[in-house]
């Protein structure tokens, strides 16, 4: 598993808010960091095994969000 060379910075603030949406934006920019496949699915595991709120806490462990 390799994660990214650095925390990828992300915008979520003019963004659509729906769940779906939010992790594209956080795969794409772990992708775009340099994140592999086994890493992005990592966090897709944790950021879908709850509620909408923990969906925003598990997105902001991964990509710091402006």
């Amino acid at each position: 598993m390799k994660g990214p060379q650095t925390k990828p910075t992300l915008k979520l603030i003019g963004q659509d808010g729906n769940a779906f949406s939010v992790m594209g934006l956080v795969k794409k920019a772990l992708k775009n960091a340099g994140a592999d496949k086994e890493y992005i699915d990592k966090y897709l595991n944790a950021a879908t095994s709850g509620d909408y709120y923990h969906l925003l806490v598990v997105s902001m462990k991964y990509v710091d969000v402006e």
